[in-house]
């Protein structure tokens, strides 16, 4: 049999050249290839182009594109607004005397709007993680600028107090480090979370804004403080919650029991308004103590439920 198979073997070309072309083709035969070539390329990209479609059109591909197509609009947005706020400090329509409101805003913005859009996220298991993207990423920009490494006057002036770079290590970065574990631990399905983020962002933002405009009488235990601000924690705390509750409940993430919910809110808000005010600034921020608080609160008044 091998010497059959030696016979029916054809001869192999012996030049250096011939191991590369074994037989030369002729123009009329490579004229006579090409057209099949394309007709299999033809046949192929279809073919391609069809199995593309029938995966992204399972659940799962359908919910990882929208869950990242959700992360970089969201993105875009946080960025958008904190980049608005540092042109106007570039243009100079941001002064030094309104810096103080203009930081304010921003941490009330920031913590509404990302909130307002959990919902744009789908409902699988890894959706927290995309949404987590955003607050990670801020994360990563002000310890960039914060330690150094590049520098950006314009969002130092418009996001720290005195504008010290060295400041975006504190309360910006507590800010979003504490956004970054409401996502991941509560999500939208938790009035924890929910009532937890609308305290530190509404309610400490305009406790400091109402503040400092109005805030000629001082509470006797802290000078820092006024009592018209701390109402003003109280009331805009309050609301904002009740306001995101009723949001997230609307499109069916959680169900309210508004006749005990709005007893615990209370409760809630006043515990947030007193850690706020008691004079632990130096020792605490209240972008820490306040969440802090209000998660615990909110946990014992709630559960894992808002029944």
């Amino acid at each position: 049999p091998s010497l059959l198979m030696a016979a029916a073997r054809p001869a192999l070309p012996s030049s250096p050249t011939s191991l590369l072309l074994a037989r030369s083709i002729s123009a009329p035969d490579l004229a006579a290839r090409r057209p099949r070539r394309w007709l299999v390329a033809a046949a192929g990209v279809p073919a391609v182009a069809g199995a593309l479609a029938a995966s992204a059109s399972t659940p799962a591909a359908s919910m990882l594109l929208r869950d990242g197509g959700a992360t970089l609009l969201v993105t875009a947005g946080a960025y958008s607004l904190v980049r608005a706020f540092d042109a106007l400090t570039e243009r100079r329509l941001v002064q030094q005397v309104s810096q103080s409101l203009s930081r304010k805003v921003v941490h009330v913005l920031s913590g509404v709007f990302f909130m307002a859009s959990w919902p744009l996220f789908s409902n699988s298991t890894s959706a927290r993680f995309f949404a987590a993207v955003v607050p990670f990423l801020n994360c990563v920009r002000l310890l960039t600028y914060g330690l150094g490494f590049y520098s950006d006057e314009a969002l130092v002036k418009s996001v720290t107090r005195e504008g010290k770079r060295e400041e975006l290590l504190r309360g910006p970065l507590y800010y979003v480090i504490v956004l970054l574990i409401i996502v991941l631990v509560f999500w939208r399905d938790s009035p924890i979370g929910i009532v937890s983020l609308s305290m530190m962002s509404g309610g400490d933002g305009f406790a400091d804004i109402v503040g400092r405009r109005f805030g000629s009488l001082k509470l006797p235990f802290n000078k820092k403080k006024s009592w018209v601000g701390s109402a003003a924690m109280f009331i805009s705390g309050f609301l904002l919650s009740a306001l995101m509750l009723s949001y997230f409940s609307w499109l069916g993430y959680i169900h309210v029991s508004w006749d005990q919910a709005l007893g615990k809110l209370v409760l809630v808000a006043l515990a947030a308004t007193v850690v706020e005010c008691i004079p632990v600034t130096d020792v605490v921020d209240d972008n820490i103590s306040v969440p802090l608080a209000t998660m615990l609160v909110a946990f014992l008044l709630f559960g894992n439920t808002a029944n």
